[in-house]
């Protein structure tokens, strides 16, 4: 939708508010003056308001519709309701006017009703204006959620019945003349505490709701709905806390959940998005997400380990534990800066072994109470690429003769179809091999990493000058 359209649709429902609050104060003013009757008086002096209302209206609706500024950073919708706020106020003058006159007039001072059925009728005509307009702006309130609309839509809604207890109490005024029944007479002054009677009503009901909107009143039921509908997302382990506050058509959601803690920044950044996604689902909002890294209730002990070492900004892989004569045995690569001397490497190692050993001691539901014996493999973290100082000619030489060892083990390794792309390089010293390997796809990765291995350690074996062999696995049927 265009975003003017809305903006365009509540400005001119203001605007034909207006127009309306014009036509009903000229006639009532017109009624006030034919019948002298208070009640109508009273309903001039609400129409009064209603005009002052509209403006205010149409006012706060062009501010508030105008996007955020660096002064505002969350928008100008708050005007709409201290619009409405303003107009509670007004509401609540009238009805103190008015029950002041009404009692004036029903124990101090008598005044001469003129009613005719003229006046009823045009009065007829004031109810059928309010009821049209009332529809019609609480239909675009609610399309676009404007507070300051709904509230114009409500007066005018009581519009309706304060005008009939008016006509009711001219009725009745005319049929006490007519019969010369004076105690008739009170009907007017008792209309006009009618007609105060909506208006406090009214007032009430909307001056609660606009202070609950300017106090960032959450609505009724909808922290719990949002943080149950969040906490079903996957990748959410809890919601912890859930804070909203509307401002106009919109709200602002904050939201704090607890993740794995052993989850990638991308998935986090995935489960973020996915929330956002389901507040907008239950209402429009701008909604920010606070994530909080948590074990899972049944934490696995590598999943402990890998978040230990990632909260140390370390890099490992490879780790296994076995159990044996009642002990555990942990065993892990752990990468560290190439230009780190033995002494601060092993520094690393052992804080990383320390730490081990206490998560293990407080699982022992799957350590099985038994102490730990951490073993930890220290490697350089690679992060130069290095120059060669051996001739092409003899890197690629060497990599054609390992081929065609690795092809030549076909009999032996009856998981091997072939070996391809082998490149050999020389980086500083060392002399490290690649390449790929094709197995059939439905192999289990465990057994295809046995094989692998046992490839590796033969390819050493029959070239010793090589430091390292690197096989990569691929389906056969995606060579």
């Amino acid at each position: 939708m265009d975003a003017a359209r809305p903006n365009s649709e509540k400005r001119l429902a203001a605007l034909a508010s207006i127009g309306s609050a014009i036509v009903l104060v000229c006639l009532k003013i017109f009624l006030t003056l034919a019948t002298g009757s208070l009640g109508v008086l009273s309903e001039a002096l609400h129409s009064g308001l209603d005009l002052i209302v509209s403006v205010i209206t149409y006012l706060s609706v062009r501010a508030s519709d105008q996007p955020a500024d660096e002064t505002h950073l969350y928008g100008h919708a708050k005007i709409e309701s201290f619009s409405a706020f303003v107009e509670t106020a007004l509401l609540m003058m009238t009805a103190i006017y008015i029950v002041y006159e009404a009692f004036r007039r029903l124990f101090f001072h008598q005044v001469e009703i003129r009613a005719t059925p003229l006046a009823i009728g045009l009065l007829g005509v004031a109810v059928g204006v309010d009821l049209f307009r009332s529809r019609a702006l609480n239909k675009v309130a609610r399309k676009y959620r404007s507070d300051a609309l709904e509230a114009d839509a409500l007066h005018f809604s009581t519009d309706v019945w304060s005008t009939l207890t008016v006509m009711l109490g001219i009725a009745t005024a005319w049929l006490g003349a007519h019969f010369g029944i004076g105690w008739l007479r009170y009907g007017d002054p008792l209309a006009a505490l009618g007609v105060a009677a909506f208006v406090i009503w009214v007032g009430s009901r909307l001056g609660r709701k606009t202070l609950e909107s300017l106090l960032d009143a959450a609505p009724a039921g909808m922290q719990e709905r949002i943080a149950e509908a969040v906490a079903g997302l996957e990748g959410v382990l809890d919601t912890q806390r859930v804070r909203l506050r509307r401002a106009g058509s919109g709200h602002f959601v904050d939201v704090t959940i607890s993740v794995p803690r052993t989850a990638s920044f991308e998935q986090v950044h995935a489960i973020s998005d996915a929330v956002e996604r389901r507040v907008g689902e239950i209402l429009p909002a701008d909604v920010v997400v606070h994530m909080e890294p948590r074990p899972r209730a049944n934490e696995h002990l590598f999943e402990a380990i890998r978040a230990s070492a990632q909260r140390r900004g370390l890099s490992i892989h490879d780790l296994a534990a076995q159990e044996l004569e009642g002990r555990l045995f942990i065993d892990l690569h752990l990468e560290v800066e190439e230009h780190q001397n033995l002494r601060e490497a092993h520094r690393v190692a052992t804080e990383l072994e320390q730490e081990i050993r206490s998560l293990a001691a407080r699982m022992p539901e799957q350590s099985r109470g038994r102490s730990a014996e951490v073993n930890i493999h220290i490697e350089p973290l690679g992060t130069e690429i290095a120059r060669g100082s051996r001739t092409a000619e003899e890197m690629k030489d060497l990599a054609a003769s390992v081929e065609t060892f690795l092809n030549s083990l076909t009999t032996e390794y009856s998981e091997l179809v072939d070996c391809h792309a082998t490149h050999a390089r020389q980086v500083r010293h060392r002399i490290l091999v690649s390449c790929h390997c094709a197995m059939p796809g439905d192999l289990e990765i465990t057994d295809v990493h046995d094989v692998i291995a046992a490839l590796e350690d033969r390819v050493r074996e029959k070239f010793p000058q090589i430091a390292r062999v690197t096989i990569h696995p691929e389906p056969v049927e995606e060579r």
